[in-house]
C-alpha cells in the first residue's frame, strides 16, 4: 500500500511515518514507480500486533527540541546545548522558526539512553578535552546531522551510481566538477542526488541559511567525502558506465525505470546542490546515533572494486552489502 495509507493505518502523522521509515522502524519496499516506496500488508500487521501499539511506535520517533530535551535529561538547556555542539548528541531533524533561526530536533528515545549511559557528562565540570572545541565556537550539530542523514540515505540505495550520488550531494559544484570531470557522469550523478532536507523556506535569506547546512564545510569532513566519492565512482564505473545521449541503461533508482542521460549542463548554469557526501560519522566523542555505542574507527578490508586491491569505502565504513550502515569516527 502507499505511504499515506500506511501512515494512517499505523496512526502516525506523515512526518512521523517518514522518520520511522528512515530509522528502519517501518520496513518499506520498492513500488511500481521508481522512487515511490510502499509498505506491505504483512509489515502493517506486524507493527499493529506489537506490544504497546501505537504509543510505543510513536514514542520511538518522537522528537524534542533543546528545552524539552534538557528537561528529559534533567539538565539545564545550556548544558544540553553544549553537549550537542560538542557532538555528544546528534540531531535527527531541523526546521526554521518564525525568526529564521535553525531549531534542531533530537530523538527523545536516544536522549533517554544517553542520559542513562553517560551520567558523568550530565553534571559537574565538562571533562577536559571532550568539548569538541565549543569554547572556540565550533558547532558540530550540522556536520553530525549531515553524516547521519547520509548514512540513512545509503541504506535505501539500489545501485552503485546512486550511492555515489548520495556521497556527492554535500560537496559544492566546484569540488564535484574536479572529482567527476566527465560531463555525462557528472550530469548523471546530479540527476540521482537525493534531497537531504525537506525544509524549503520561501525567503532567499532563509533558503541561503538552509543551503549552508547542506554542504560540507569542515576541511576534514570535505576530505572524507572526497575520498568516499572517489572510491564509490570507481565501483560504479566497474559496474556499468554512466549513460550517454541516446543510450538507455537501467536507472539506479529502480529496476522498472530506464535512464536516458540528459545533455550535460554547463557548470556555470548548475545551481548549488540542494543538499550535501560517504557519510562522515558524527564528529566528536559521542555515541553513534545508529548503534548507541561510542563511535570508534574500525576500518575493514573488504572486496576491492575491479580487483585492484583497494578497499571500498562502504565496506570500510561497515556498510558493505548490509542495509544498516555502521557509523565510524572520522579521521582526526
Amino acid at each position: 500500500m502507499g505511504i499515506a495509507r500506511a501512515a494512517q493505518e499505523l496512526c502516525l502523522r506523515r512526518g512521523e511515518f517518514e522518520l520511522a521509515a528512515e530509522l528502519g522502524h517501518v520496513r518499506t519496499i520498492a513500488g511500481p514507480v521508481a522512487g515511490r516506496r510502499q509498505v506491505s500488508r504483512r509489515e502493517i500487521d506486524r507493527l499493529r500486533a506489537a506490544e504497546g501499539f501505537p504509543d510505543a511506535l510513536r514514542e520511538r520517533v518522537r522528537t524534542v527540541g533543546t528545552a524539552e530535551g534538557a528537561e528529559l535529561m534533567l539538565i539545564s538547556p545550556g548544558r544540553f546545548g553544549r553537549l550537542a555542539r560538542a557532538g555528544f548528541i546528534t540531531p535527527v531533524r531541523f526546521y526554521l522558526n518564525r525568526y529564521r533561526a535553525i531549531v534542531w530536533l533530537y530523538l527523545a528515545d536516544e536522549l533517554r539512553q544517553f542520559a542513562e549511559r553517560e551520567r558523568v557528562l550530565l553534571s559537574g565540570r565538562f571533562p577536559k578535552g571532550l568539548d569538541g572545541g565549543t569554547a572556540a565556537g565550533r558547532d558540530l550539530r550540522a556536520r553530525n546531522w549531515r553524516g547521519r542523514r547520509i548514512g540513512l540515505l545509503l541504506q535505501e540505495c539500489a545501485g552503485p551510481w546512486e550511492r555515489a550520488a548520495v556521497v556527492a550531494v554535500v560537496l559544492d559544484p566546484a569540488q564535484l566538477a574536479e572529482l567527476v570531470p566527465d560531463p555525462y557522469e557528472r550530469a548523471y550523478v546530479r540527476r540521482l542526488m537525493p534531497e537531504l532536507s525537506q525544509v524549503h523556506p520561501q525567503s532567499e535569506t532563509a533558503r541561503e541559511k538552509v543551503r549552508r547546512l547542506l554542504v560540507a564545510d569542515d576541511p576534514d569532513e570535505i576530505q572524507w567525502h572526497r575520498a568516499g566519492l572517489t572510491l564509490l565512482l570507481e565501483t560504479a564505473r566497474c559496474a556499468r558506465p554512466a549513460p550517454r545521449p541516446d543510450e538507455v541503461l537501467p536507472d539506479d533508482r529502480g529496476a522498472d525505470a530506464a535512464a536516458r542521460s540528459p545533455v550535460p549542463p554547463s557548470d556555470e548554469n548548475v545551481p548549488t546542490p540542494p543538499s550535501g557526501a560517504v557519510a562522515p560519522p558524527p564528529s566528536g566523542p559521542g555515541p553513534s546515533p545508529h548503534t548507541g555505542r561510542e563511535t570508534v574507527a574500525s576500518p575493514r578490508a573488504p572486496v576491492a572494486p575491479c580487483g585492484d586491491g583497494r578497499a571500498g569505502l562502504l565496506a570500510r565504513l561497515g556498510l558493505g552489502r548490509s542495509r544498516r550502515p555502521r557509523v565510524a569516527a572520522p579521521p582526526r
